[in-house]
C-alpha cells in the first residue's frame, strides 16, 4: 500500500507527444503493434479502493484510481528525480517558503476554473489535524499554511520548519476542485478534479468507469488528452484473485494489472508487456500498543531473530527478490544507500528463546510459552496480493515462530481490510504491510508521532533516538541530509521496530496496451495498441 503499495509512490515525468516516452520504470515486451486512438482500457485492481476521497486514504488502490481524475501541483521525473510541471508551470522553494504559479486555463471536470485560492484551501484542509488526512506529515509538512493570489495564479506555502523534500511530497498530493471541497461526502462515490478523466460510473466492489476529458493540456510535464493512443474510456475492475487477473490478461479481458508471484512468471513467459517498479514487498511491523506482547522490545527482537529472513524473501518473491537496502525505494529514490544490511538482527533462534525467557515468557513441557497463565499467541496479518507466495511465506514464518514456542495465526486480507485492521481495529500483533515512498521524510508519520487512529503511526512506535535523528535530518536541505536519514532508519531496524526483509521489481503487465508505472500507473502514459 502507499501503504503499498501508502504502496505510498513517485509521480513521473509524463508524455508530451504521440510516441511513448519512458518516464520511470523499465518495460519489456509490447511495442510491436501500432498505437490506436480511443478504445477502452480495462485495468484490474486487487482491492476495492473504498471511499474515493483522494485526500483521505493511503492505500495503493485509491492512489491508482485517483490519478485518473486528479492532478498534483508538480510531478517528478521518474528517471532523474527532477521536479517537473503539472498544475504548476513554475515554482520556487527557498527555506521555509514555497511559491507555485499555476498554468493557464485549468478547468475542473464540472467546467469551473481552478484558482490559486482553491489550491490553498486544499492545502489548508490537509494541514488541519482535525481533518485527519493521512497525507499530513507525509506529503504535506505539518504546520504549513497556504495563501492563493487569484490575480497572479500564485500559491504560497509558508513552512513551520525546514522540509528537505517538500516538492516531492506535493507531487503526491491530489488537488480537489471547489465542488468537492464544498461537499466532501460527494467524493466518496464521485470525482471533482482537474485530471485527464472523469468518473462516470461507480459500482463498488465491481468496477469504476472513467471518460476522457477533452481540452486537458496541463498534465505532468505538459501531457494532454489530445495525444494519440490514449483510451477514450477507462474501466477499473476489482479482481482480488491474482490467478483470475492473470487469466483475464491472457484472454484479453484485462488490458493491465499488477501481478506478483507464480502467475507473473506465466505472463512473463507468454511475452506480455511489463512495466517494472522497484518496491519493498516484505516489511514486518509489530503492534507496540500497551497490552500487546509485541509492545516489549525483547519480544520484537526475539520474533525477528527467530526468522530466516533470507528464506522468507525467496518464498515471498518466488525466488526473484532481493534484500531490502533502504526504507524509501520508490523511483526516483531521494536517498540511495544501505540502512538495512548492517542493522538487521541476524537469525539466532537460541538467542531469541533467551530473550523470551528474559521477558517472562516461559516455555512449558508442551513447548508453548506462557506468562502469568497467558499463552503467547500472536496474529499475523498480510495482504493477499502476493497470492500463493504470500501464503507460503506466512506459513513459513508461523512454523519458525512455533519452533521457539510462539503460537501464531496468519490471516490473508485484501488491502482495504488490512488497512482497516492496522489503522482502525488494531486487532493484530505482526503485520506485513510494506510502505512505499521515495523520500525518507515521508515515512516520519509512520515511524513516529500519534498512533493510529489519531495519526499514521499504525504500529505505535515511540523511539526518541529516531525522533531526534529525523529532526536533525529535516534541517538539512535535499540529499545533503541523506546520511542522517539512513542512520535514523538503521537505528529503528536494529531495534526491530520495522523489519524490511524483501525487495522486488514489481511488474504491471499489459495486453494490447502499454504504460508506465513509476510508483503507480500514470494515466497519461497509457497507449492503446492494435490487437
Amino acid at each position: 500500500m502507499k501503504l503499498t503499495s501508502l504502496g505510498i509512490h513517485g509521480l513521473c515525468l509524463a508524455l508530451a507527444a504521440a510516441a511513448l516516452t519512458a518516464c520511470g520504470g523499465a518495460a519489456n515486451g509490447g511495442g510491436k503493434a501500432g498505437v490506436v486512438d480511443g478504445g477502452t482500457f480495462t485495468y484490474g485492481l486487487s482491492s476495492d479502493p473504498g471511499n474515493l476521497d483522494p485526500q483521505m486514504g493511503a492505500g495503493t488502490s485509491l492512489f491508482t484510481v485517483s490519478r485518473f481524475a486528479y492532478d498534483s501541483l508538480v510531478s517528478v521525473d521518474g528517471t532523474t528525480g527532477a521536479i517537473r510541471s503539472a498544475l504548476a508551470k513554475s515554482w520556487q522553494s527557498n527555506g521555509r517558503s514555497v511559491t507555485l504559479t499555476l498554468a493557464d486555463g485549468i478547468t475542473c471536470s464540472d467546467g469551473t476554473r481552478l484558482t490559486a485560492s482553491d489550491v490553498a484551501k486544499n492545502l489548508d484542509f490537509v494541514a488541519d489535524p482535525k481533518n485527519k488526512s493521512p497525507f499530513l506529515g507525509t506529503f504535506l509538512p505539518a504546520g504549513v499554511t497556504a495563501k492563493g493570489d487569484d490575480a497572479t495564479r500564485v500559491v504560497t506555502l509558508t513552512l513551520a520548519r525546514p522540509a528537505p523534500f517538500v516538492l516531492n511530497g506535493l507531487a503526491e498530493l491530489p488537488i480537489v476542485c471547489p465542488g468537492g471541497m464544498a461537499d466532501r461526502s460527494s467524493l466518496r462515490t464521485a470525482t471533482a478534479g482537474t485530471g485527464p478523466y472523469k468518473l462516470t460510473q461507480a459500482a463498488p466492489g465491481d468496477h469504476y468507469t472513467y471518460a476522457i476529458r477533452d481540452g486537458y493540456t496541463w498534465g505532468p510535464n505538459g501531457a494532454t488528452t489530445a495525444t494519440r493512443g490514449l483510451p477514450k474510456t477507462v474501466v477499473i475492475k476489482v479482481v482480488e484473485n491474482p490467478t483470475t487477473a492473470a487469466n483475464l490478461l491472457l484472454s484479453g479481458g484485462l488490458n493491465g494489472a499488477q501481478i506478483v508471484g507464480p502467475d507473473a512468471e506465466r505472463l512473463e513467459k507468454a511475452g506480455l508487456y511489463a512495466a517494472r517498479t522497484p518496491n519493498i514487498v516484505g516489511e514486518q511491523w509489530y503492534n507496540q500498543r500497551a497490552g500487546r506482547a509485541t509492545g516489549d522490545p525483547r519480544v520484537r527482537k526475539a520474533l525477528t531473530q527467530a526468522l530466516d529472513l533470507g528464506q522468507l524473501q525467496k518464498v515471498l518473491t518466488s525466488g526473484r527478490g532481493t534484500a531490502a537496502t533502504t526504507l524509501a525505494v520508490n523511483e526516483p529514490v531521494a536517498c540511495h544507500g544501505d540502512s538495512v544490511s548492517h542493522a538487521l538482527p541476524a537469525r539466532d533462534p537460541q538467542a531469541a528463546g533467551a530473550l523470551l525467557d528474559q521477558a517472562g515468557w516461559a516455555r512449558g513441557s508442551d513447548g508453548r510459552r506462557t506468562k502469568n497463565g497467558r499463552p503467547l499467541q500472536l496474529t499475523l496479518v498480510y495482504e493477499n496480493r502476493n497470492g500463493t507466495s504470500g501464503d507460503a511465506a506466512a506459513e513459513l514464518a508461523v512454523r519458525q515462530w512455533k519452533a521457539i514456542g510462539v503460537e501464531a495465526t496468519a490471516h490473508s486480507q485484501n488491502e482495504t481490510t488490512l488497512t482497516n485492521t492496522i489503522f482502525g481495529t488494531g486487532n493484530w500483533d505482526v503485520a506485513w504491510a510494506p510502505v512505499n515512498v521515495n523520500a525518507p521524510d515521508q515515512l516520519m508519520p509512520f515511524l513516529s508521532g500519534p498512533a493510529a487512529p489519531q495519526g499514521n503511526n499504525f504500529a505505535a512506535i515511540s523511539d526518541p533516538d529516531y525522533d531526534a535523528a529525523a529532526k536533525s535530518a529535516m534541517a538539512i536541505q535535499g540529499t545533503a541530509g541523506c546520511h542522517d536519514w539512513l542512520a535514523a532508519e538503521s537505528g529503528l531496524i536494529a531495534k526491530a521496530d520495522v523489519v524490511p526483509f524483501a525487495g522486488d521489481v514489481v511488474r504491471t503487465f499489459g495486453k494490447s496496451a502499454e504504460f508506465q508505472t513509476p510508483g503507480e500507473l500514470v494515466p497519461t502514459s497509457i497507449r492503446m495498441l492494435a490487437k
